[in-house]
């Protein structure tokens, strides 16, 4: 008896998501989750199981408007999406974000989770592994009479001006390849060691945006990064601090994590197509078994 094969294809998504009413990207029993709703949109319209891998697993608040993912199908189960598209992948696309949208907890005509594109990925491709880096920003106000209401949801809102040329001129300490311990919650058999590619803010107006890039980060690196040189901006620390920290990989009660609702991925890196397979293997071999290399948030 002669058993057929299914072929897979992979397909990589682009998304965006407001973290507000999210438990965060990982699927939870009982939880509303961006990967437990994405999935089961659709495992609906393919009728198969689907096993998403993300390039930045968010935590719960946080956003993204540039979060990738991808999952392999059978192609038998990728011609249910097609409905009356021209094809199969704009099928799936419309009808995925059709079902996200009804899911919402948003106003009619609008949606907390959008995919603005499936398509096939490159040979090669992870959404994960083949990553170069994640950037992130994270915005702060800190004039009490500049507070906006509607932006609350994406903006923290500090009472003190805070000092951008200290901030970075502590920041540029930071970067390069380090054992980032003392701004990290560090994992059983997982490394803190990352390379932080850019730290800065740049005020406009009374609103202070951080934007923070790495090859990847350690559970609530960028928060802890934000919050270590909020204290530095607001004088209560010298600019020195957030450099001894990560010299004595201090992790102690001083450690401070910022919260997570004006975090947002804003965009995932990758190499060239021909280069993802080379990238993810050299990925896979730098880090533990087990590690979360791209895990941000809290």
């Amino acid at each position: 008896m002669t058993t057929t094969v299914a072929h897979l294809s992979r397909l990589r998504l682009d998304l965006a998501y407001d973290g507000t009413g999210f438990h965060g990207w990982a699927a939870q029993p009982g939880l509303r989750t961006v990967e437990g709703l994405l999935t089961e949109s659709l495992e609906t319209i393919l009728r198969s199981p689907v096993q998403l891998t993300v390039a930045g697993r968010t935590d719960a608040g946080v956003h993204a408007r540039g979060q990738v993912a991808h999952f392999d199908v059978p192609d038998e189960a990728l011609q249910n999406a097609q409905g009356r598209s021209l094809d199969a992948l704009t099928g799936l696309e419309r009808r995925v974000n059709a079902l996200l949208a009804r899911a919402s907890t948003d106003p009619k005509g609008s949606s907390d989770v959008v995919v603005h594109s499936i398509r096939r990925a490159e040979p090669g491709f992870d959404a994960r592994f083949s990553a170069l880096s994640r950037t992130y920003t994270y915005q702060v106000c800190d004039d009490p009479r500049a507070y906006d209401p509607l932006q609350r949801a994406m903006t923290l809102w500090v009472p003190h001006t805070l000092d951008v040329v200290a901030m970075n001129r502590a920041a540029a300490a930071l970067l390069g390849e380090h054992d980032f311990l003392a701004f990290c919650k560090p994992r059983e058999g997982a490394t803190t060691i990352r390379t932080l590619l850019a730290c800065e803010s740049r005020r406009q107006g009374p609103v202070v945006t951080f934007t923070v890039q790495a090859d990847a980060f350690c559970h609530s690196m960028v928060r802890t990064l934000v919050g270590t040189l909020l204290r530095v901006g607001d004088g209560s620390r010298t600019e020195e601090w957030p450099a001894q920290r990560l010299q004595g990989r201090i992790r102690d009660g001083e450690v401070v994590v910022a919260p997570p609702h004006p975090l947002t991925l804003e965009r995932v890196e990758y190499p060239s197509p021909e280069q993802f397979a080379a990238r993810a293997n050299m990925t896979r071999a730098r880090r533990s078994a087990g590690d979360e290399t791209d895990c941000c948030g809290e």
